[in-house]
Order: C-alpha cells, then structure tokens, then sequence
C-alpha cells in the first residue's frame, strides 16, 4: 500500500471512531474485496491485492490521486446501500 493510501486509511479510521457505523461498513467492503485464498498466504488477513486495489484507484481517479475521507465514505455509503437493495428508497 502506498503511503498515500495509507494516510487515508488512517484519516478514514479517525473518522470512523466519530462515526462508529462507518466501521462496519468499512469491513463489509474489504471483505467484498479480499483476495482468494488469503488464509493460504502470508499475512494472513483478508485484504485485497494491492495490484488490484491500485488498479481500482488508477482506474476511478487516474495517475498519483487518491480519494479523498469524504469520498471514500460516500463510495462506502452507496456500495453498502447497493448491497442492502435501499439504493433509490426514501431516506437512503
């Protein structure tokens, strides 16, 4: 993980413990997005491969950017939502 990225898994985290549902929302979507076999590979933890989360990045916001806390928040909300089926109720 790039130091940039880093930061803004800490910052996000910050934000996280003000907004304690943020967590589970957080955890719903790495899970979401754990490589296969992790438990095969060290360090054991089911997060995703960092070319593919780099892909993702590059993809979404181009060379060198990273999201910002408020985006990553807002893409956490709407992937949770999608998942739950509320996307487009009342009150989402």
């Amino acid at each position: 993980m790039q130091v940039n990225q880093r930061v803004l898994l800490l910052r996000f985290l910050a934000r996280a413990l003000v907004r304690p549902r943020l967590l589970g929302t957080l955890f719903r979507a790495a899970w979401r997005f754990r490589a296969r076999g992790w438990y095969r590979r060290s360090p054991f933890l089911p997060v995703p491969p960092r070319e593919y989360l780099e892909w993702r990045l590059h993809t979404a916001y181009g060379e060198g950017r990273t999201p910002t806390v408020q985006e990553l928040e807002r893409y956490l909300r709407w992937a949770d939502a999608m998942r739950k089926g509320r996307l487009g109720q009342q009150g989402s």
